[in-house]
């Protein structure tokens, strides 16, 4: 199911719900947003798919425009942008206005309907065509914020520093643990490194020969020798 519903009036959000629509979903995958334009298929109940997926849905989005407070059905029964709404908002589902538009301001109380009242107290966010890219990430970062199911869907989110790769043992490899190694490493072909108990020797020169390491006291008897 859909994390994301998309809530919206034709003639009042439809340009803006499509815009928001395809940026989350590029962000959060197709199959975490839905809009009703889109994700029913020919054939479906709308009602039921409508009302299904925002009671559903963590979060419901509700565009607001210029045009959507003074819409003559805004508040009865069979208007559906109410509907969706309040289905999202009787499971406790989250409802965040999205003011369309630099103008829009957010609805007072007493200007919305008895039922819708409660969306007056609602934090907003804003979505104007003008500053398009910042004000799309901004409901993106606060959408992943809210919901870990988006967190975790979230494309744009940095990808872990890759793990350092082991490197194979060979003859070209020097990767020993000083708590541990007691063997012959080569270095190179010029130089050789003698250590033996709490000492060291280095030696440079055209000569081949073994880096062997010996850790803690060493041994009156042993002793090592370059060629």
């Amino acid at each position: 199911m859909p994390e994301i519903f998309i809530n919206y009036r034709t003639n009042d959000g439809e340009h803006a719900a499509t815009t928001l629509d395809n940026a989350l979903r590029a962000r959060f995958g197709d199959e975490n947003v839905y809009r009703a334009s889109r994700s029913i298929a020919p054939g479906d109940k709308f009602d039921d798919h409508l009302l299904g997926n925002a009671r559903s849905s963590s979060v419901l989005l509700a565009l607001i425009g210029d045009r959507w407070l003074g819409h003559p059905r805004l508040g009865i029964d069979g208007d559906w942008v109410t509907k969706e709404i309040l289905e999202s908002y009787r499971c406790h589902r989250r409802v965040i206005p999205v003011l369309v538009g630099r103008r829009t301001e957010r609805p007072a109380r007493n200007e919305l309907p008895d039922r819708l009242m409660w969306l007056a107290d609602c934090q907003t966010l804003r979505y104007d065509h003008q500053n398009d890219e910042s004000d799309l990430k901004r409901i993106g970062d606060s959408l992943a914020d809210l919901v870990p199911a988006l967190a975790a869907a979230d494309r744009t989110a940095a990808a872990p520093p890759p793990e350092e790769p082991t490197a194979p043992a060979g003859r070209d490899t020097f990767r020993t643990r000083l708590d541990t190694n007691n063997g012959v490493v080569q270095i190179g072909r010029t130089h050789n490194v003698n250590q033996n108990g709490q000492g060291a020797n280095y030696v440079a020169g055209d000569q081949k020969g073994n880096v062997s390491h010996t850790f803690g006291p060493a041994s009156p008897s042993r002793a090592t020798t370059d060629e």
